[in-house]
């Protein structure tokens, strides 16, 4: 029978990577502007509305409010507990695209208010900050 010995001392906690600490500069405020952008419809939909403009499908504001909202708590939540790894970046940058996209899209097409340009700027903001801290990390991301 072979026995196998298992050591008696525990490896120390991995600490964070400095790039982990530099991702907290854009996921922190990424994750508490959308969770404050998602809730606002849910909460206020009348100074929601005065801001952005009318909508025909309430339910549909309030659907999108629900899901950037927990995008914001997921984010805040990896924030807290510095987890920054692929997938919270991926979720942090590809939410920030898409929503951009969309805002850009939506405005030059007249089937949203300008003041969607204002979201597009601070959607621009975030890109530019996952793109600066990304360009600077040394840790990699292998798909297999």
């Amino acid at each position: 029978m072979a026995t196998f010995l298992m050591p008696t001392t525990t490896a120390a906690p991995a600490r964070p990577a400095a790039s982990a600490n530099r991702f907290l500069l854009v996921l922190l405020p990424q994750g508490l502007y959308y969770f404050a952008t998602g809730v606002w419809p849910l909460v206020h939909m009348d100074s929601f509305l005065a801001v952005t403009g009318p909508k025909t499908d309430l339910w549909l504001v309030r659907t999108v409010g629900v899901l950037v909202g927990v995008i914001g708590l997921v984010l805040l939540l990896a924030g807290f507990r510095r987890r920054t790894g692929a997938e919270t970046r991926l979720l942090a940058l590809g939410s920030a695209l898409g929503l951009m996209a969309i805002d850009l899209i939506y405005v030059t097409l007249g089937v949203i208010s300008p003041v969607y340009l204002l979201d597009a700027a601070a959607e621009g903001v975030l890109i530019a900050g996952w793109a600066l801290f990304m360009s600077r990390s040394s840790d990699s991301v292998t798909l297999h």
